[in-house]
């Protein structure tokens, strides 16, 4: 699979004021892409589904 298989959505933790929104396509093996959803030429992050994992739960840890 390449890059132009993945399926992209909008993160659950986005703001809805504007259109300040990332997208995540978690649907490749071993790798999570991310991109600004308002600029989605201007580049694409790549991580490792481990590395993806760490991220999203230090954002849902309580105080955050």
């Amino acid at each position: 699979m390449d890059m132009t298989d993945a399926r992209w959505r909008t993160a659950t933790r986005s703001s809805n004021n504007g259109g300040a929104c990332v997208e995540v396509a978690d649907n490749l093996p071993g790798r999570v892409l991310v991109r600004d959803s308002k600029d989605r030429e201007g580049g694409t992050l790549t991580f490792a589904p481990t590395a993806w994992s760490a991220f999203v739960e230090g954002v849902r840890r309580p105080g955050r």
